[in-house]
């Protein structure tokens, strides 16, 4: 498993920048101590033993080892070209809301699992604030003006995972506005989709309740998404595009499932069947759940 380096939210919610199709923390030192750590184990010779043909040799060896680096740096797609952080929390909580002040029950599934269609019913029935992070992505990318606009669309169209100081902030400040008007009980859906966004939002934003993950084969969300890709109008609504989701969700997204279910936080229930019927399981799986708040 790839990891994953974070990078705390600004004042302004989004920080980083964008260079050569990769999203770069800001302060462009990335570059540099990635290429450390490619060769930093390599015998850089005695400081004593004035031998030159061990420096040219090492000379020779770095290199190489920065081309090959370059060559990799170039060739790699927009995906984030970094390691995942350690799963640690910090000793002193900093997060912006607390427990007892707001409950986000997490939402996870693979593309067209049906996530949506259930949060519907679930906010009809138990008053949850119903927050997607693809919805609030796509509304983010098609406001007039924002600088990050082409980088969403793109990260979307490629089957990508956008930024998380993008994601994270966008959530944070919709959580923001529903919790001045007294909504408190969030399901976001669609969200935490690797480990450093679980982390970071759970460290910075608020600890989840729970994780209600839907379950569904491959061939039954494929042939969802393609039926509704002819009404959706949305970029990602294509053979090609839903393939390269189903990679990313299995590489990135189903070990954030497996490490909530270490902690006993995973409420799991299967959705290939009709809606209502998938719907009262969803009821009978987290009533133990809610009841306990």
């Amino acid at each position: 498993m790839f990891r994953a380096v974070s990078k705390r939210i600004g004042n302004n919610g989004f920080n980083s920048v964008r260079r050569s199709g990769f999203v770069w923390p800001a302060g462009g030192n990335f570059a540099r101590n990635g290429c450390n750590r490619f060769y930093s184990s390599i015998n850089q010779g005695s400081k004593n033993g004035g031998n030159k043909g061990k420096t040219l040799l090492v000379l020779g060896l770095l290199a190489l080892g920065t081309t090959g680096a370059s060559v990799l740096y170039q060739r790699s797609s927009p995906k984030e070209f970094l390691e995942e952080p350690k799963v640690k929390k910090s000793a002193g909580s900093k997060a912006f809301f607390s427990a007892d002040e707001v409950s986000v029950v997490f939402v996870l599934g693979g593309p067209g699992a049906g996530k949506g269609t259930q949060c519907d019913k679930l906010v009809k029935n138990h008053q949850f604030v119903h927050l997607s992070a693809g919805d609030l992505l796509r509304a983010e990318q098609n406001r007039e003006g924002s600088q990050y606009g082409e980088l969403i669309k793109k990260y979307i169209k490629d089957g990508l995972i956008v930024p998380q100081e993008i994601t994270i902030a966008l959530l944070k400040n919709a959580m923001s506005e529903n919790v001045k008007e007294g909504r408190s009980k969030f399901l976001v859906d669609g969200f935490p989709r690797k480990m450093d966004q679980a982390v970071i939002f759970e460290e910075e934003i608020v600890p989840s309740k729970f994780v209600l993950f839907f379950e569904c084969p491959e061939d039954v969300m494929l042939r969802r998404l393609l039926e509704r890709g002819k009404t959706s109008g949305r970029s990602d609504d294509n053979i090609e595009s839903i393939r390269k989701r189903f990679r990313t969700f299995v590489d990135t997204s189903m070990p954030v499932v497996d490490y909530f279910d270490k902690m006993d936080k995973v409420v799991k229930v299967s959705c290939d069947e009709p809606v209502d019927v998938v719907y009262g399981h969803v009821e009978d799986a987290i009533k133990a759940k809610i009841d306990r708040k």
